[in-house]
């Protein structure tokens, strides 16, 4: 009987002391209610949003200056619209199958995370594959590069730059679906991949901000068109900030 007890006790003490260490492997809740590694992402992307803003804001007034300076070849000599309309469409597009992952492993859907990951990985690999074209296209067709003025500067160094955030969430994406293949993936490990989402969403919507301004805004030439320019970085950054503010809600 005593033997019986002692054993009933050190059972007792064991599954405590099992519940405590369960307890200790869940993630804390924040004073906000949002898991922390989320709030990490939110924290991330923020100062990557004043990373870009400062890029583009750069770009925006090389590329005026470079007219003024009569120094091409300029954006109008070397940009093909269709062409890179395409490659957005495509980069825009992998959003919708991020969504649709997301959705899957939220129904304990593991083969449709898988094939959505892989659309997603896939669609982003195009859109490189379409930028690295279009560089090669300037650099041995139109002579453009780096060190030609001050529009190539910095039209390679912000495309380039987000083209590398891009490559980075492809990497990312097939890590996960590495994972995944692996068993590694379930519904309880369902922020893992919105967090991710969180990431390539921001490339995305960062590209539309680029696209807009490299490629769609004509710029007129001398001060008439410096003189255009804050007016509408500041319409759009707004724009980009209200659109933030709402998905953080």
């Amino acid at each position: 009987m005593a033997t019986t007890a002692v054993q009933q006790q050190v059972q007792h003490a064991g599954g405590a002391g099992h519940g405590a260490d369960h307890g200790h492997s869940e993630h804390p809740p924040t004073s906000t209610g949002i898991d922390h590694r989320k709030m990490l992402m939110w924290a991330f992307l923020s100062s990557d949003c004043v990373f870009f803003a400062s890029l583009i804001a750069t770009y925006v007034i090389y590329r005026s200056r470079a007219q003024e300076a009569r120094v091409g070849p300029f954006p109008s000599e070397v940009m093909d619209i269709p062409y890179t309309s395409i490659s957005a469409a495509v980069l825009l597009f992998s959003s919708l199958t991020m969504v649709l992952a997301l959705a899957a492993i939220q129904r304990d859907d593991v083969r449709g995370l898988r094939v959505w990951l892989a659309a997603t990985s896939l669609l982003g690999t195009i859109f490189l594959g379409g930028q690295y074209f279009e560089f090669s296209a300037f650099y041995q067709v139109e002579g453009l590069s780096l060190q030609t003025n001050m529009f190539g500067a910095s039209f390679f160094t912000l495309t380039g730059l987000h083209g590398t955030h891009v490559a980075i969430g492809v990497i990312w994406l097939i890590s996960l679906l590495v994972v995944s293949l692996r068993g590694g993936v379930s519904k309880k490990d369902s922020l893992n991949v919105e967090i991710v989402g969180l990431y390539w969403h921001f490339v995305d919507i960062v590209w539309i901000i680029i696209f807009t301004l490299v490629y769609l805004i004509p710029y007129e030439e001398g001060p008439e068109g410096l003189e255009a320019i804050p007016e509408a970085m500041f319409r759009l950054l707004d724009g980009f900030r209200v659109l933030v503010g709402f998905r953080l809600v």
